[in-house]
């Protein structure tokens, strides 16, 4: 009960700074620009791409399928630069304003302290691509309705799937959303790990989001295509496999495993580097 009520005055502070909703402005915007170009120039390439594939219009051209695509294209590279920022900023501009020291001042663990601040960046993160997901549903039916299926394509983990009925393709998209929110939560495990070194917010952030693009662009070098396994941001991926029509199991409780895993280790490196450090001085 206590740590509830911690955990709530952590988020509360969370969302007390005003750098915590530019990626809800930004990607609101983003979202209404990227609807008007669909709306405006894609339906043109949306019945050559039906007609290819011998698919009704309707199901390419659907609220349920630019949700799809707004998240699809947008979270990876957009949505990391906020977690990270978030998450790069959580501990370090405490350590940096002097707070930290007041905090540690009081009977309370350095672990407890790093758990409530880590489930609070976690929490925010998972909240956030929800957000996103809705936001787009949202604007997708106000600018198109709320009828049509889900139609799904995803060359890079072969995927290819159409859902007529708006329920089922309802629920793949819903799901796919949360555990696209897991696989984000690694953007902020990076970015909680160098906040927890002795740096500058802007420091932990710049150094999470360059080792979370230095992976994106080695898995998309063409030579390496026979280890894209290997690299983290195609297990992040593996939310896609939700959308399947049958899904692969085995691949996503893999992936997630070793996501989780990764999750768990930066956050127990960055509690000994944090455990060790001065704020006496």
């Amino acid at each position: 009960m206590i740590f509830l009520r911690q955990l709530f005055g952590e988020l509360h502070k969370l969302f007390a700074r005003r750098r915590t909703y530019i990626g809800y402005v930004v990607f609101l915007v983003f979202e209404a620009l990227l609807l008007t170009l669909w709306v405006k120039l894609g339906r043109e390439q949306v019945e050559k791409l039906a007609e290819r594939n011998l698919i009704p219009v309707e199901e390419l051209y659907s609220s349920l399928t630019s949700t799809y695509w707004i998240m699809g294209w947008s979270m990876f590279l957009l949505g990391s630069i906020y977690f990270a920022l978030v998450a790069g900023d959580i501990v370090a501009k405490e350590s940096e304003d002097g707070n930290m020291r007041m905090v540690l001042a009081r009977p309370v663990s350095r672990l407890r302290v790093l758990l409530l601040k880590y489930a609070a960046a976690i929490i925010y993160t998972v909240t956030f691509v929800i957000f996103v997901g809705v936001s787009g549903y949202a604007m997708s039916v106000a600018a198109m309705g709320w009828e049509g299926g889900l139609f799904i394509w995803n060359p890079d983990m072969f995927i290819l799937a159409v859902y007529p009925d708006w329920s089922e393709g309802f629920i793949r998209l819903f799901a796919g959303a949360c555990f696209m929110g897991v696989s984000m939560c690694v953007v902020t495990s990076l970015g909680f790990f160098f906040s927890c070194m002795k740096m500058k917010p802007a420091a932990a952030t710049i150094m999470a989001l360059s080792v979370f693009f230095i992976d994106f662009v080695l898995q998309n070098v063409p030579f390496l295509a026979d280890f894209k396994e290997s690299f983290i941001t195609f297990r992040m991926s593996a939310w896609v496999y939700l959308m399947a029509e049958q899904i692969p199991w085995a691949r996503v409780i893999e992936s997630y495993a070793i996501l989780m895993g990764l999750n768990v280790s930066l956050f127990v490196m960055g509690w000994m580097i944090f455990q060790s450090r001065d704020f006496k001085t």
